[in-house]
């Protein structure tokens, strides 16, 4: 039972993590463009992040994407040490990048140590590839995919809305059009928001939800049956962390989001956050678990090669990919790395 608490802190600190982490995906733009300041930035996408709650639960109706990370892992193959061994590789790994300042995604690096420690796990007892027969590789794979599809699916829905956009307001006056397009940024803003917390929040459910029937496996008495019987609490307090992360702000990784990639304006801040939001609730509908951080970098992408493509600093963008390709598989070493750790110093 103890370890079962443990593990559902650390998931929800992780969460508490990935909202300050990723907190720069919802303010970046709308702080650069001087719309909002930091302070008012991150109250507001805090604000809406919790809102994402009500959606899921009352309009949603269900919780898809933390199905779908829970069953990262075959549930026989699911421990308590198997989880928290992950979830203490994901802690580590973002903290690194947001000390660093790269925006790398906390889903994949949930997903990557959850499957790592499993390997790990039982490899040790049953040989490598039976370690590798513990994930389910339809997930993972479908996941990976989505490293490129979601900043693919922003960029090119951004690109497109920006001539769309600007096509329509053609004849506007410069002065007024901007105008608009500020007042624009917090719907746009909040949009993204939403969408922020109801993807990142529910990959935190997922893996209590794996905890918690682990759990039952082990007959424990919080243990649950299956994702269908998870307690409104777990939801709640999920989404309550990561508002209350968001809250708490990624200020490096604003610097990067906001004015590294390319120097955005108000209607370039609109047309992109509108953009990610729009690719986010497709992946929510798809019940696919994808990282904000490169659905709204690709959109960035997307608008600043609306003006030219050497507009978008493409030295910085490469060095991101970079980072997003190793995030999964440096997640999953070293939650094989700490699994094997804490076998031979408890058991």
């Amino acid at each position: 039972m103890t370890l079962l608490i443990i593990v559902i802190v650390l998931a929800l600190i992780f969460d508490f993590i990935n909202g300050f982490h990723d907190a720069a995906n919802s303010i970046a733009t709308i702080v650069s463009t001087k719309v909002l300041t930091p302070f008012q930035a991150v109250v507001w996408a805090a604000f809406f992040n919790f809102v994402a709650f009500f959606i899921a639960k009352y309009i949603i109706g269900g919780f898809g994407i933390a199905d779908t990370v829970a069953k990262t892992v075959y549930p026989n193959f699911i421990t308590l040490e198997v989880i928290f061994a992950g979830i203490i590789a994901a802690i580590t790994w973002n903290l690194l990048t947001w000390w660093l300042g790269i925006p790398s995604s906390s889903s994949h690096t949930l997903i990557g140590g959850f499957a790592g420690s499993a390997i790990m796990a039982t490899s040790m007892s049953h040989g490598f590839v039976q370690g590798i027969h513990a994930i389910q590789s339809s997930v993972i794979l479908k996941v990976a995919a989505f490293i490129f599809l979601a900043p693919l699916v922003g960029m090119f829905m951004a690109y497109f809305l920006s001539i769309l956009v600007m096509h329509i307001c053609r004849k506007a006056k410069p002065h007024k059009a901007e105008k608009w397009f500020r007042r624009l940024q917090l719907v746009s803003s909040a949009l993204f928001s939403v969408g922020h917390g109801l993807n990142d929040s529910q990959k935190v459910m997922g893996i209590i939800a794996a905890a918690l029937i682990a759990a039952h496996a082990e007959g424990l008495e919080m243990g649950i049956h299956s994702i269908a019987d998870l307690p409104n609490w777990v939801a709640f307090a999920c989404f309550s962390m990561i508002s209350l992360g968001t809250m708490s702000g990624g200020w490096k990784i604003v610097k990067t989001m906001g004015s590294r990639i390319t120097k955005v304006t108000p209607f370039e801040g609109m047309v992109a956050e509108t953009a990610g939001a729009l690719t986010l609730y497709l992946t929510e509908y798809l019940k696919i678990p994808v990282s904000t951080t490169h659905t709204i970098t690709g959109a960035i992408i997307g608008v600043g090669a609306t003006k030219r493509l050497s507009a978008v600093r493409w030295g910085v963008t490469r060095s991101l990919l970079v980072a997003w390709v190793l995030t999964i598989p440096v997640s999953a070493f070293l939650a094989a790395f700490f699994y094997w750790l804490f076998y031979f110093l408890f058991k």
